[in-house]
C-alpha cells in the first residue's frame, strides 16, 4: 500500500461508493480502479490523501474485511 498526494488525476466519475452506503454523508470510502492500481479515498475528504493498492493486495484486504 502507498499513500499518494496529491489525488491522482482521476475524474469524479471514476470513483464509486459501496451500494451499502446510505448517501447521507456517513463514514464512507470511495474506490477507483485501473489495471495496475486500486485507489481508495475518504468520501468526505476528496482532495486529501489517497491510498494505492495493487489489485492482489486489495483483493486480500477485502477478503480479510469480509471475514466474521
Amino acid at each position: 500500500m502507498n499513500v499518494e498526494e496529491p489525488v491522482p488525476n482521476l475524474p469524479d466519475s471514476a470513483w464509486y461508493k459501496s451500494s451499502y452506503s446510505s448517501g447521507e454523508g456517513g463514514q464512507c470510502i470511495e474506490v477507483a480502479t485501473s489495471p495496475s492500481t486500486v485507489h481508495v479515498r475518504d468520501s468526505k475528504a476528496r482532495t486529501g490523501p489517497v491510498l494505492a493498492f495493487t489489485p492482489g493486495d486489495w483483493t486480500a484486504f477485502v477478503g480479510f474485511a469480509a471475514q466474521d
